[in-house]
């Protein structure tokens, strides 16, 4: 269960999870955020539900548009029939370590504060917290943080114009990008980027909702709207990239990791082969 925007509520937790426990054996695991201050209670109703595994992070790199802390999660249900029995006083040692971690970034600028602030208006924005990390540094190299607010109130807009995308990778960079040039510019899709384009064409698959006619024109005039699946528009470069990664590849595997990431790929089996 992914709740990349951290809005997946407690009770709600509890019930999905007891649902899904029911129709399968399968092990649950509950991701979600701390960013509208909710996370700790999601977590630990899913708990009492019966979820498998939660996602948690060391306190010093915890709350916030992050996961809640391990350490006080043990805490909780130590001595209970859901305790994670784990070392508290080396997980201690990690928060230490991490600690002067998070000093360095603040120090450096690296880490924005806002980060860290519990925002329950992200129970309406319904924004990832990766996705804010990311705006906040947008922001920020455009000496715009003076805007972040206006562009959080941009996001919503933006994913109703274009269908109401999920906010998920990649999609919420796409969204958030978009938003941050309507208010940075002053002016709604003066600037629009090559994804936004493709998305609307189609390339990205059906949106979840029709797409105005007007915001369509908007981005890529009268270009037609492609209908088939996406993939199907693709050539079967399969042997061509086999041929060209050589004996460089070793399985069917690693061709495709060469097909997806050329130079990564080909830099790491270089290295294994000692070259």
């Amino acid at each position: 269960i992914k709740d990349m925007s951290g809005i997946l509520l407690p009770y709600t937790a509890y019930d999905l999870v007891k649902s899904i426990k029911e129709v399968t054996n399968l092990p649950i695991e509950l991701h979600t955020h701390c960013t509208g201050g909710i996370g700790e209670m999601t977590v630990l109703k899913a708990v009492e539900a019966g979820v498998d595994i939660v996602d948690t992070a060391i306190s010093p790199l915890s709350s916030g548009t992050s996961q809640p802390a391990t350490e006080s999660l043990c805490l909780t249900l130590k001595d209970s029939e859901r305790d994670p029995q784990l070392d508290l006083m080396k997980l201690n040692e990690i928060a230490d370590h991490f600690k002067n971690v998070m000093k360095k970034f603040e120090e450096e600028g690296t880490l924005n504060t806002k980060v860290l602030m519990t925002e329950p208006k992200t129970l309406l924005y319904q924004i990832p917290g990766g996705m804010l990390s990311n705006l906040l540094i947008q922001m920020k190299s455009l000496n715009a943080v003076d805007k972040f607010q206006a562009v959080l109130d941009e996001v919503p807009k933006v994913r109703e114009d274009l269908g109401f995308p999920p906010l998920v990778t990649p999609m919420s960079q796409i969204v958030g990008a978009q938003a941050v040039f309507n208010i940075v510019t002053g002016e709604r899709y003066k600037v629009i980027p090559t994804e936004i384009r493709n998305y609307v064409r189609g390339l990205y698959g059906k949106p979840a909702a029709p797409i105005s006619d007007e915001i369509r024109k908007l981005i890529i005039g009268d270009e037609e709207v492609i209908t088939v699946r996406p993939a199907d528009l693709l050539e079967n470069s399969y042997e061509q990239m086999k041929e060209e990664i050589g004996g460089l590849a070793k399985s069917e595997q690693d061709v495709l990791s060469y097909a997806l990431f050329p130079p990564v790929a080909k830099a790491f089996f270089e290295k294994r082969a000692g070259k």
